[in-house]
């Protein structure tokens, strides 16, 4: 969960926050994304989709950083499991959208359809999964609270907050929405992307969250709401703009207190050039990895954390703890099983639970 409750209305329904986005390569020829949402679901938030959400994947082909091919779930109604009646399934659509209807809409080609909790089988070569699944996502939230509070409220640079050595997500499950297919049908080449969700309904299109570069918000924006929230409701083109002098600003700052740049100003442009626009970038067809050696995509077990924390301070930086590459599977849908009922008997939830209006969805 690298991004959670980052903007009031994510937090307001857990099933449109986008958690984590990866992208990597399903073999010859195949690409894989994949997103989270319902930060620790079945205990903080539902495991279900918002009926009147657009949950979609956004490719910018041409570098002007506006998309030009996009993939689009929209979920049904959450009914009883044939099977079992303890167990809610929806429906689902997937279509792909190009030109103008990849920017904004609900319209598109429908290229698969199914039913959550199942490996759906799509035209084409295209695979689809989206039920339960463990977070893989590793941080010590604690001990970064502690390392922004000395920064925010102290002006202090203390890497020693990070003693903790504990991950926060541990043992919590999210929703993964999971689509492999063929790389044709997104492009070749470079291509930089983002996955978002909106309210699609009775009324306009409303982004609700945006997820582009691991922790951007948590790392760069927040503890400005304003900042995260028109973050999540914008646009990689507006991304410089809108947040560059922010975070030069912020570098400059960090980097200044850990005395880790000979010029600090020049170190924070220079990384700034490479955070926004708050995309992913990745090379169709390669290997992913999302690592201090470079940005290429990003795998399931890669450490973030980590990463974020040294480019943040251009210090070496380490929470401790990193993604538990046994919950991952070598093959699709690639994430392994959510941890069961048993695994969680000692975990509470991690936020007070809302009320969604969904079956199994109310607050304890």
């Amino acid at each position: 969960m690298s991004h959670h409750f980052d903007n009031p209305n994510a937090g307001d329904d857990p099933r449109l926050n986008v958690n984590d986005f990866y992208l990597f390569s399903g073999g010859a020829g195949r690409t894989v994304m994949a997103m989270t949402v319902n930060p620790d679901a079945g205990l903080s938030a539902p495991e279900s989709l918002r009926e009147e959400g657009l949950y979609a994947f956004r490719f910018d082909l041409d570098g002007d950083n506006v998309e030009e091919v996009t993939f689009k779930f929209r979920f049904g109604e959450l009914r009883h499991a044939a099977v079992d009646e303890h167990i809610h399934v929806q429906s689902y659509e997937i279509r792909r959208a190009t030109g103008q209807d990849a920017v904004q809409g609900a319209a598109g080609e429908p290229i698969a359809s199914g039913n959550t909790g199942e490996i759906v089988e799509g035209s084409g070569g295209v695979r689809a999964f989206v039920g339960l699944a463990p977070d893989l996502f590793a941080g010590d939230g604690v001990a970064l609270n502690r390392f922004k509070g000395a920064f925010y409220e102290r002006d202090q640079f203390v890497p020693a907050s990070f003693q903790n050595r504990q991950n926060l997500f541990e043992n919590r499950n999210v929703t993964a929405i999971v689509l492999e297919l063929p790389t044709a049908m997104i492009g070749k080449g470079k291509v930089r992307s983002w996955a978002t969700t909106s309210l699609y309904g009775h009324a306009p299109e409303a982004q609700v969250c945006r997820w582009g570069w691991p922790l951007f918000t948590h790392i760069f924006l927040l503890p400005d709401i304003k900042l995260s929230e028109a973050f999540n409701r914008g646009v990689p083109s507006d991304d410089f703009a809108s947040f560059g002098s922010h975070i030069v600003n912020l570098l400059t700052r960090m980097t200044t207190l850990a005395n880790s740049a000979g010029d600090p100003a020049t170190y924070a442009n220079r990384l700034v050039a490479t955070l926004l626009p708050s995309v992913l970038p990745y090379e169709l067809d390669t290997p992913a990895g999302f690592d201090l050696a470079g940005v290429n995509g990003r795998g399931l077990g890669d450490d973030v954390m980590d990463v974020i924390l040294t480019q943040m301070t251009n210090t070496a930086i380490s929470d401790g703890v990193a993604p538990n590459g046994r919950r991952i599977r070598a093959g699709f849908p690639y994430f392994g099983a959510p941890y069961s009922n048993q695994e969680q008997a000692s975990m509470k939830p991690a936020v007070a639970r809302k009320a969604t209006g969904a079956p199994g969805a109310s607050a304890p």
